[in-house]
């Protein structure tokens, strides 16, 4: 089997550029009703992998985003009543992040809207299709070389993409 051209995979790398787009415009018009950015929507998500209540730095790292970036939608969802923030019991100096219910009830919302996006991105496809498709993601997405950065989508951050304020 002959390797693509070139410019079939700047046209391939596009495609799933415009795809990604595509699923973010849906899920953001689907946030729209709960008050909810996809950043926030992305911090409620990362409290619920952790054993016990995070600490802000724990956040932090697992999103890829600098401290700062984890205050301003703490405070948002702290606000919004989502979130609450509690000392570690081990150590006064620490403060963990935990899901209030409201936050627990906003998660599942988020959870429906986004497996509603989902289906219709996946629409055209079969089920063979999309376990296909899945599995040629999960190829892509792992980097495919046991790369140190092959458990997430995006590389570590640098000096250059920290101050850019990513979410």
């Amino acid at each position: 089997m002959r390797s693509p051209a070139p410019d079939s995979d700047a046209a391939l790398a596009e495609q799933l550029l415009r795809l990604n787009r595509r699923l973010h415009r849906l899920q953001k018009h689907q946030f729209g009703p709960l008050g909810i950015t996809p950043a926030q929507s992305r911090l409620l998500r990362a409290v619920t992998v952790f054993p016990e209540p995070p600490r802000m730095a724990d956040l932090a790292t697992r999103l890829d985003v600098v401290p700062r970036a984890i205050t301003t939608l703490v405070d948002a969802l702290e606000a919004s009543d989502r979130v609450r923030r509690v000392p570690d019991p081990a150590n006064r100096r620490v403060t963990r992040i935990e899901l209030t219910d409201e936050g627990r009830e906003t998660l599942e919302a988020l959870r429906r809207a986004r497996r509603e996006a989902a289906q219709e991105v996946l629409s055209p496809l079969d089920p063979g299709q999309r376990a296909q498709l899945g599995g040629l993601l999960e190829l892509l997405v792992g980097g495919g070389s046991g790369d140190a950065h092959g458990h997430c989508a995006h590389p570590p951050r640098t000096p250059g993409r920290e101050s850019q304020g990513r979410e």
